[in-house]
């Protein structure tokens, strides 16, 4: 197993990507600290995990809360004696326009939602990995604002660029310590966050060479392989899980 005995962070955790994500590295061995606003949702996703021979505890908070942040390490060190990684998978895209018409306080949101949360993560997640004498960390950004430019979505654009730049500079400063630190650029998932708008859904299809939309289990496996031993020389990467998006030009 590929996260056996692995103390692991997921936030985001209550669907998507994030409960895929959570579902897997469970079968893969990993010890779990699920994070995600909704407590009903991650209830029932731990309560599953546990069902099936697994490990999970959870707290329900705001990713852009730093005490939520620093929360989700403590419980994972106090449930599970250290923290060994951790997928920062939370996000949102926010009202879309164009940016002459953007809300100032949407703008604020998307980045505080999707960057300053890696930053709060990063704070805390770094020295408990220390203590372990390394880890990995995994960011969830975006073939939006790195393979396309999509109109609509500078806030979340930028911020989920942010997060490669950031990435690059944590896996500099703490691959001594032999923590990793990447970023995983998802194409189009089918999520909630994709809504159910079947037309949209069609044109996001096209922009891939796969000409189609992920499943979120086949982003979790990318993240998977960022947080095990299989990456253990890969640091500082934008890693493209996007079924080809950033090559495809028809």
């Amino acid at each position: 197993m590929l996260l056996n005995g692995k103390t692991i962070i997921v936030t985001g955790a209550s669907s998507g990507i994030g409960a895929a994500a959570a579902r897997l590295f469970a079968g893969e061995g990993a010890k779990l600290v699920l994070g995600a606003r909704r407590a009903g949702l991650l209830e029932e996703i731990a309560e599953e995990i546990s069902a099936k021979g697994g490990e999970a505890a959870f707290l329900a908070g705001n990713v852009e809360d730093s005490v939520y942040a620093e929360a989700l390490v403590a419980l994972a060190q106090e449930r599970f004696g250290g923290l060994d990684g951790a997928f920062n998978n939370a996000g949102i895209i926010g009202d879309m326009g164009p940016v002459p018409e953007m809300a100032e306080s949407n703008w604020h949101k998307v980045v505080a939602v999707n960057l300053d949360s890696g930053f709060y993560a990063a704070r805390h997640q770094i020295p408990a990995l220390r203590k372990r004498g390394g880890g990995s960390i995994v960011f969830t950004s975006s073939f939006v604002g790195q393979g396309i430019g999509l109109p609509g979505m500078a806030a979340y654009a930028a911020a989920k660029a942010g997060l490669v730049g950031m990435t690059q500079v944590l896996a500099a400063e703490h691959g001594p310590e032999n923590i990793r630190v990447n970023a995983l650029l998802p194409g189009g998932t089918m999520t909630p966050m994709a809504g159910d708008d079947a037309g949209f859904h069609e044109v996001v299809r096209g922009f891939h060479a796969l000409k189609r939309m992920a499943e979120p289990s086949e982003i979790a496996g990318a993240a998977l392989f960022l947080l095990s031993d299989h990456a253990s020389f890969v640091t500082g990467s934008a890693l493209f899980a996007d079924g080809g998006n950033a090559i495809n030009k028809l």
